[in-house]
């Protein structure tokens, strides 16, 4: 027997064109597969080539419908669009406080009841008004404070915050316009830009649609190839429902926007004519399946204010042209990653266990040596670890200290297989000054770059910093961190290698020989053992060959099981 979906309610307007409002919002909910509850609260008489006229339902048949549903089919997820009237959104806050009022002590009450707020003021094709002054008002009022997601585009942001300017003005204005919309009580602000003029100093030429990103996970530039798409009508709302959908999935703020990207730009891919100007866009199932199987890719996220340094710095992107799971589709920013023959990336604490790994057989190497007794000593380490990677030949990944990495002498970058990466965390990917990425960056062509991933927007941007490798994690609960994320699994890990450009390892509570072969079977670049391989040089030299088989026989797998790649990731966090 199968669980019942999440319900959404959708408070929006009847679009007789069957274009935006809730038809849109019914196609975005279908392909997320969550069951969508159309309450209308406007009705418009209008075409593909603009809104003849907006008639908001009156108070009391609009409190029928939410009473109504109420009863029966109470809401994870509330998303509004065209409102009309000052009364719609005051009923709306009045539901929301109605059932957040039963958040239990201590928890939080957006995920007790979400709200999604699409600030519909206006329709792009033109038209009749859709709000005046007193309506943006009451949003400002009344539903800024208590929004989980805001999903404004750039004219709708300035209107609520009483600007003018529309949809142009500087890039560089809107991490301000979110940063002042989430100080009104959103939680989260993202802005828009696929009406936007482009204004992307491309390297290669590309259009591209660049939309802000705000919230408590995450903020920065989400960005994906500009679209030319005739047939655009209903994309504001199905991004807005893509985000309501995916958070009554479960899915955190950030996650839930880069899913509504995804959803948003293949809903505009299969956009089709109806009447005589823009017509419809068509969300439908599958569109997170990944490119090689007609699905959306992955938008890039830049780091802090800057653009993706793979989009400013990078090569021309082949991202919306289909490749097979797992192979790179943009060439990396950084050195390339060379995936070891035997599957295995062995992550060593010192460089004692590192000699063992290296005298064992491995080539492909972490030194993750956290607790340095002094400067001199990690040096010290550093150095030892550097010229026994490079007499062997192997792959050696600096942990944290990178800086102290770099001063590898030029003689070890000729040893014959010697490849020298950095490995960060995306807390210490943030955390680099100005003057570190402009260290990291000139020394991009001759070191490797890998940064760990734990969600979609952190997949995103290892994608837009152009790692080398990319690693996926924890596949299975560890106790070697102390982290809030949920194991990634099976199907996530799948899911990553369907969409990172990058060469993917996994990575966490892979123990045995038998967690080794589980997740080989998934076909990644490699998988890294922690404990897994031994405390001393004895237990490795034992426990090597076991591993190396157990990457042997998974990777066999491939094909003998009807194991498919998912279509959506499960939530994370």
């Amino acid at each position: 027997m199968t669980s019942s979906p999440p319900i959404v309610w959708s408070i929006a307007g009847l679009d007789t064109a069957g274009g935006a409002g809730l038809s849109a919002d019914q196609r975005a909910a279908d392909a997320l597969g969550v069951h969508l509850c159309p309450v209308a609260a406007a009705l418009t008489a209008q075409h593909s080539q603009g809104v003849a006229a907006v008639w908001p339902v009156p108070p009391d048949p609009l409190q029928a419908q939410l009473q109504a549903l109420a009863e029966d089919m109470p809401p994870s997820v509330i998303k509004t669009g065209l409102l009309g009237s000052v009364a719609a959104v005051r009923l709306v806050a009045q539901c929301v406080d109605h059932f957040r009022a039963s958040t239990p002590p201590g928890q939080d009450p957006h995920r007790q009841l979400a709200l999604v707020v699409d600030p519909v003021l206006g329709a792009s094709a033109g038209g009749a008004a859709f709000a005046d002054d007193d309506v943006r008002q009451a949003y400002r009022q009344w539903l800024l404070p208590r929004a989980t997601v805001l999903t404004p585009n750039r004219a709708e942001a300035r209107l609520l915050l009483q600007q003018a300017g529309g949809h142009g003005g500087p890039r560089d204005t809107l991490p301000a316009l979110a940063a002042a919309l989430r100080t009104l009580g959103a939680r989260s602000v993202v802005i828009t830009g696929g009406d936007a003029p482009d204004e992307v100093p491309s390297p290669h030429g590309q259009a591209w649609c660049l939309d802000w990103l705000d919230t408590p996970q995450a903020q920065g530039w989400l960005c994906a190839p500009r679209l030319d798409a005739p047939h655009h009508h209903g994309s504001g709302c199905t991004f807005a429902s893509g985000v309501a959908g995916a958070w009554a999935l479960g899915h955190a703020d950030a996650d839930a926007i880069v899913l509504a990207h995804m959803l948003t730009r293949q809903a505009l891919a299969q956009g089709h004519a109806a009447g005589r100007g823009a017509g419809p866009v068509q969300a439908r199932a599958g569109f997170a399946a990944g490119p090689a199987r007609g699905g959306a890719p992955l938008p890039w996220l830049g780091l802090g204010t800057d653009l993706p340094w793979q989009l400013s710095l990078g090569t021309p992107s082949a991202s919306d042209n289909p490749a097979p799971p797992g192979t790179p589709r943009t060439p990396p920013l950084f050195a390339p990653f060379t995936p070891p023959t035997d599957g295995l990336y062995g992550i060593l604490p010192d460089h004692a266990l590192l000699q063992s790994a290296l005298a064992a057989g491995l080539r492909c190497v972490q030194l993750r040596h956290k607790h340095p007794a002094s400067l001199q000593a990690l040096q010290a380490q550093l150095d030892a670890s550097l010229a026994d990677a490079a007499q062997a030949g192997a792959q050696l990944f600096v942990n944290d200290h990178w800086r102290a990495a770099l001063t590898l002498p030029p003689r070890m970058a000729t040893e014959a297989g010697f490849r020298l990466g950095v490995h960060l965390g995306q807390e210490d990917l943030q955390a680099l000054s100005p003057d570190d990425r402009a260290r990291l960056l000139a020394e991009r062509d001759r070191i490797m770059l890998g940064l760990s991933s734990h969600s979609l927007w952190e997949l995103a941007r290892a994608a837009g910093c152009g790692a080398s490798l990319i690693a996926c994690g924890p596949v299975q609960a560890t106790t070697t961190k102390d982290m809030p994320w949920q194991p990634q699994g099976e199907d996530n890990l799948r899911w990553w290698l369907a969409h990172s450009p990058a060469p993917v390892v996994a990575i966490g509570g892979l123990l045995t020989p038998a967690d080794v072969r589980r997740f080989a079977a998934c076909q990644p670049a490699a998988v890294c053992v922690v404990r897994g391989l031994g405390l001393n040089a004895a237990a490795m030299q034992a426990a090597v060959p076991a591993l190396r088989s157990a990457v042997k026989l998974g990777r066999s797998e491939i094909g003998t099981t009807q194991v498919h790649d998912p279509d959506l990731p499960h939530p994370v966090l």
